[in-house]
């Protein structure tokens, strides 16, 4: 008797456990919880980039250059990297622009001369263009009073004795006339950049950039009188119709004192 019902309670507490473990096995198990984990950003490059404009034919000084980081494998074909130039940033100072460099645009070595070696004003010439001295006033009174520098625009003016106004109003004929509009200083002496914070800068000559007919044009004028210099403001500077303007041209009649005479 003892024996059947130590089976009977044996069975029902199997049974028990085995009703407990499908009532648990019949529930639905939480959704796994998913991390996102964000990945690493790829590497970036780092550009070589102007930290400010460096205008055409300035000096570049420390702190004109910084590293800027640049989407990997999208740098400009030919810009300077630190991974292969890590000196970059004060490798160039003290060298020239022969482009103007805008804030943040890539730096390219074909942009930038070193001072010191052969060619450097050949290479700030433009196509086409050419470099001539001048004699200037070394009191100033040619020079805007010896304030205009590398990279400033002037108007050249020609100071000559004209025989015929000296017939007809007496005295010594001195007349004057602006030959040539807008032109942009190549240099000052020897200096051919801009000095930054030095206010003034000084030599014998001013070297102008020219067309090749500007050229014959203003040898002869300095053969045959005086030539002065007009500072141009900035804003006319950027007007280079200015350099077709009509008393440039040989063939001009111009009237002084009421009398025709042919331009020079």
């Amino acid at each position: 008797m003892k024996t059947a019902r130590i089976i009977i309670l044996g069975s029902a507490a199997l049974a028990g456990v085995g009703a407990f473990i499908m009532i648990l096995g019949s529930g639905k198990q939480p959704a796994p919880v998913r991390i996102a984990i964000q990945a690493p950003p790829p590497p970036m490059d780092q550009v070589l980039v102007a930290n400010r404009d460096i205008p055409f034919g300035n000096m570049v000084d420390r702190g004109d250059l910084r590293w800027q980081s640049w989407p990997p494998n999208a740098a400009p074909a030919g810009a300077i990297l630190e991974t292969r130039d890590p000196k970059g940033a004060d490798e160039f100072n003290g060298w020239l622009a022969s482009v103007h460099i805008s804030e943040g645009e890539p730096v390219y070595r074909n942009h930038l001369v070193q001072l010191g070696k052969e060619g450097v004003l050949a290479t700030l010439l433009p196509a086409g263009m050419r470099a001539v001295a001048i004699t200037i006033d070394t009191g100033g009174s040619s020079t805007a009073g010896n304030f205009i520098q590398p990279g400033d625009h002037v108007d050249v003016i020609h100071t000559f004795r004209d025989d015929d106004v000296a017939r007809a109003a007496g005295g010594n004929g001195m007349v004057s006339e602006t030959i040539l509009h807008n032109i942009r200083i190549l240099a000052i002496g020897e200096a051919i950049q801009k000095p930054g914070r030095e206010p003034v800068i000084s030599g014998p000559n001013a070297t102008l950039e020219l067309t090749p007919k500007e050229v014959e044009q203003i040898i002869l004028a300095q053969k045959t009188g005086q030539l002065s210099l007009s500072l141009r403001s900035m804003v006319d500077s950027n007007a280079s119709a200015d350099r077709d303007a009509p008393d440039k041209d040989v063939n001009l009649t111009i009237v002084r004192f009421g009398i025709p005479v042919p331009g020079r």
